[in-house]
């Protein structure tokens, strides 16, 4: 998977009002699923759907304590996130199109 599959990924999983605040949440620290249900008004599989979404692009972790789910940040996933956001938003000598056409336009 290249760097713009992967990131893909965590754009999409970002899509969403919902997993955005839950991330915002969570960048206060780990928080357990009831925790975060408490702020939202949504069900417990509606909150677990979005929790599978942010765990299986790799930004959200959790861990089982008991009955409870406690979920944290990946902190390295999230620091490459934003370093991939930065790189794609930031003028540079090289461009992605021009080292696909490099023989000039069309």
């Amino acid at each position: 998977m290249n760097q713009y599959e992967k990131n893909a990924k965590l754009f999409k999983a970002l899509a969403d009002v919902n997993r955005l605040e839950i991330v915002d949440m969570l960048s206060c620290g780990e928080l357990c699923a009831c925790r975060i249900l408490e702020r939202f008004s949504l069900t417990q599989p509606t909150l677990s759907h979005h929790m599978k979404t942010l765990c299986d692009c790799g930004l959200v972790s959790g861990r089982k304590e008991g009955k409870w789910t406690y979920y944290s940040l990946d902190g390295e996933v999230a620091q490459s996130f934003k370093d991939f956001l930065q790189t794609i938003t930031t003028a540079k000598e090289e461009c992605a199109s021009e080292k696909e056409n490099s023989g000039g336009c069309c």
